[in-house]
């Protein structure tokens, strides 16, 4: 049926036989397409007799975008998921939205419309640092091509430098976009945020990944050297794989043992790591810090007094 649409924006007139020609169908086939596109609000005019054909209205302008239903469901449920978890900003997806809603024909507009506005999440949106658009192009192209880029850079101390990087991936995590490659200036894999790329220019220099370099497994890794506050020793007496499920790589890193799972992490706060071990179905022991055993006799505390608390029988 686009294909239909497609030639018929193309051609002033085509006939049923020359329009099932091309599309190697039959004339009742196309009839049968033409009247879909008709209820799709695209206003296809047929004409009998010897020099008749379908064509379009005249001074009729199709827009420039031409989706089918779950083509167009699939576009503007990623446009929205992408603003929760912070892949863009809001104003880049809200004006995408607006536009993509505008080229639509009035029949699929309304529930998608629908849809966007009533759709619910169970998790809270995630506040991202977006980068802009002609770096990340210019970074994921670079990587594609395996171009070397210079990179001009801000670091967190606000120490600007210019590097030569080679890109081997594009990583979006935690409502951040990182560039992870080689570093000439350092001559070692490095990660990069891409929010404090100040400009980005492909060089006339191939490069070759290595082996079995995963960019992924590089971020988190980087990520979990960050100096916290606390080092964290628990051995999960529990099965390695579904611990696992559990804990995400960001969060701390996991090698089997005789007894159990030895999860190394680092943590700034501890009530927060207590919140996290209690959520465990599976018993523990703490190597360290001891202070983490404070920190989980006080959310026990907690926990018994909530479960002791008696309901006011004031209130509704």
């Amino acid at each position: 049926m686009l294909t239909l649409l497609e030639l018929l924006q193309s051609h002033v007139t085509l006939t049923g036989a020359e329009l099932a020609d091309r599309l190697g169908t039959d004339v009742r086939t196309v009839r049968r397409y033409a009247a879909h596109l008709r209820d799709l609000g695209i206003p296809v005019e047929a004409e009998r007799g010897r020099y008749g054909g379908y064509r379009l209205a005249r001074g009729y302008r199709m827009p420039p975008l031409v989706l089918t239903n779950d083509e167009a469901l699939a576009v503007v449920l990623g446009l929205v998921a992408a603003e929760r978890v912070g892949m863009g900003t809001t104003t880049a997806t809200s004006g995408a939205l607006a536009k993509i809603e505008r080229v639509l024909p009035q029949a699929l507009r309304e529930p998608l419309t629908a849809i966007r506005e009533s759709l619910e999440f169970t998790s809270t949106a995630v506040i991202g640092q977006a980068p802009g658009a002609g770096i990340l192009l210019t970074l994921a192209q670079a990587t594609r091509g395996s171009r070397t880029v210079s990179i001009n850079y801000q670091s967190w101390r606000q120490q600007h430098t210019q590097r030569d990087v080679d890109p081997y991936g594009v990583v979006f995590h935690n409502g951040r976009w990182y560039l992870v490659g080689h570093d000439h200036l350092r001559d070692t894999p490095r990660t990069f945020r891409v929010d404090r790329i100040e400009s980005a220019t492909p060089q006339a220099r191939d490069f070759t990944v290595p082996d079995d370099f995963d960019p992924v497994t590089h971020l988190t890794a980087a990520l979990s050297q960050v100096p916290y506050r606390w080092q964290v020793e628990v051995t999960i007496h529990g099965p390695v794989d579904a611990i696992a499920r559990r804990l995400p790589r960001s969060a701390a890193t996991l090698t089997a043992t005789t007894t159990g799972v030895l999860m190394r992490a680092r943590a700034e706060r501890l009530d927060g790591m207590a919140h996290l071990l209690a959520s465990l179905e599976w018993p523990f022991t703490i190597h360290h810090p001891d202070e983490l055993r404070q920190a989980l006799r006080t959310l026990a505390n907690q926990l018994a007094e909530a479960a002791q608390r008696e309901p006011d029988e004031r209130r509704p």
